[in-house]
């Protein structure tokens, strides 16, 4: 089984971009299934299917998105399992820029917006620096010089990465990546492991403390000066 980590921020153009992808993979008799994590509502998985996919909807809800996508991933390779495929797309929520979804045997797309600024790339985290792709999107709205200084920021943090130039509504970069995705190696799910650390999800507030004073924390909580301690048993 091929799987295909597409992160982002929100907004980003993520789905966008996929539902132009499909149509390739299709005349390249590639066969995809699709799974939209989001944290409270989607109706995405309404377009990948119109679109001709089997889609699940996975909303994490409460909890972080990217614990909640890797504690389910057996159940979504199962999915794709079920519906004989040999490649299994995972589009993630883009909650946080902390995110780390990609495993080490998967193609780890990264999808982010040129019109965020040219520091964009700096401040998001593992979801680019450790990705395989970074699709540039909406750069049809700034000029030559800026998608150039975006390019090379990006390249600044993940030196390595193969960069795209896409477009959710032209298709611009959508066969590029298609070809990317079908040129993907298989991996097995049970000696997969992450390639970064995810975000922190063990302290009080995580379980649903309310009150702010820091006389009710426990776990492990990061100051503003930087130092992180645990604090409980």
């Amino acid at each position: 089984m091929k799987m295909i980590i597409v992160a982002g921020t929100p907004g980003s153009g993520k789905t966008s971009v996929l539902l132009n992808i499909l149509p390739h993979l299709t005349w390249m008799k590639v066969k995809v299934a699709i799974v939209k994590i989001d944290c409270l509502y989607s109706d995405d998985h309404l377009r990948f299917e119109k679109a001709g996919a089997p889609t699940l909807l996975g909303l994490s809800r409460d909890m972080c998105p990217d614990h909640f996508t890797i504690y389910n991933t057996g159940a979504m390779i199962e999915f794709a399992l079920g519906h004989a495929v040999d490649t299994l797309i995972v589009e993630t929520a883009g909650l946080c820029h902390r995110c780390a979804p990609y495993t080490v045997n998967s193609l780890g797309l990264c999808v982010i917006d040129a019109t965020t600024g040219p520091n964009t790339p700096r401040k998001v985290g593992p979801f680019l620096s450790t990705a395989d792709i970074v699709a540039i999107t909406k750069g049809d709205v700034i000029s030559q010089a800026e998608r150039e200084i975006f390019r090379e920021c990006i390249l600044e943090m993940n030196p390595g990465c193969m960069v795209v130039e896409a477009n959710g509504l032209s298709g611009k970069g959508s066969g590029e990546l298609a070809n990317y995705i079908a040129q993907a190696k298989n991996m097995d799910i049970k000696e997969e492991m992450l390639r970064h650390n995810a975000p922190f999800s063990i302290c009080t507030l995580c379980v649903g403390e309310k009150h702010v004073s820091k006389d009710y924390h426990k776990g492990i909580v990061r100051h503003l000066s930087g130092m992180q301690t645990y604090i409980g048993e």
